[in-house]
């Protein structure tokens, strides 16, 4: 049995509705054990408002895991008749963080196997008095993680991202060969590991049109990514480009590569939501532990409306399962030939 904890995100977004719908709609694979951290009160006044059945209990890690219920660990007390959907405030924002510090302590702990997140309000976070700027960077710091990573994940296409939310004019400058390096050694690492892909076979992404055209359109081609690529290859690892942005996640899609090294958020997401819109993954790569994510933000307009879909969320818990299995297969071969 693999225990996975999920994160309820923010209170009054769509995190507790794609929850109660994953947990009462959703053919739960056998095997996996979910674990609510957040909210009963808030769970229960939805289910009650969207007619949606609940079976859901509070549970302690102390205490055996329940039968036939959804286990919730109560790690805030608020006043569920009082929250409006849609309309964080403070109190909201210290809950959601709350249930992320407590997740996190939980999955270092062993209690659970891999954690996922329902989405945050970045803004309420920092409200909260937080200074990150997203689940990402906080779980680097409850980890003491410095060389992490994000990962879109779907079943026809997996992107990294060299820079992540950097205003397009900043880009440029940031990229370095040392930091593309990086990302392609961390990708493949992943891939290798988490995703039991045996021989990873990596595609770096241009920075310009036509890939620079060899020169014509920008030069981060041949001064930055170039080099990082061959630094790749001398240290045996399957990557190739820099590739047109324009073709090369195309090439990914139809099975040529196992994931495309992207240099900045939208290059790498557009493609990627028009694949995987409903059904992406968001994944840390680099922590001490699993971690997913589903792919979409907290949806105020339509929180508390029965409108939501847990599509996305379904896939993190089923790849955060997935993908403890695999480190564990992965470090038990090794300690074997040790």
């Amino acid at each position: 049995m693999v225990t996975i904890g999920i994160t309820m995100g923010c209170p009054v977004g769509i995190g507790p509705e794609i929850i109660l719908r994953y947990c009462s709609e959703a053919a739960i694979p056998d095997g996996i054990q979910p674990v609510i951290i957040g909210d009963l009160h808030v769970l229960v006044r939805l289910a009650s408002e969207l007619n949606i059945a609940t079976s859901f209990v509070t549970w302690q890690p102390d205490a055996p895991l329940p039968t036939g219920k959804v286990p919730v660990i109560q790690a805030s007390s608020l006043a569920a008749g009082d929250l409006i959907w849609g309309r964080p405030d403070a109190a909201t924002g210290l809950a959601m963080a709350k249930y992320i510090e407590i997740g996190a302590a939980l999955t270092r702990q062993g209690i659970f196997q891999g954690l996922t997140t329902c989405p945050i309000s970045k803004l309420s976070l920092n409200g909260a008095g937080y200074s990150f700027p997203g689940h990402t960077e906080m779980l680097a710091s409850l980890t003491q993680t410095v060389n992490y990573a994000m990962m879109m994940a779907g079943n026809k296409l997996k992107v990294t991202l060299v820079t992540i939310h950097r205003p397009l004019k900043e880009v440029a400058a940031a990229l370095s060969i040392e930091e593309i390096y990086r990302l392609i050694h961390i990708t493949h690492t992943a891939l290798l590991v988490d995703f039991g892909i045996p021989q990873p076979r990596l595609a770096v992404a241009g920075l310009n049109p036509h890939a620079g055209e060899n020169g014509l359109f920008g030069d981060e081609e041949q001064c930055l990514i170039a080099p990082a690529v061959h630094r790749g290859q001398q240290r045996g690892l399957n990557v190739g480009g820099p590739f047109p942005p324009d073709t090369v996640y195309l090439k990914a899609a139809s099975g040529e590569f196992d994931a495309v090294v992207s240099m900045y958020h939208d290059q790498a997401l557009i493609p990627f939501k028009l694949l995987h819109f409903d059904d992406g993954v968001n994944v840390t790569l680099g922590l001490p532990i699993v971690r997913t994510s589903v792919d979409h933000g907290t949806a105020y307009d339509i929180a508390g409306k029965g409108l939501a879909k847990f599509n996305s969320l379904a896939e993190a818990v089923r790849l955060a399962a997935n993908i403890s299995t695999n480190r564990a297969s992965f470090h038990n071969r090794v300690n074997q030939r040790i």
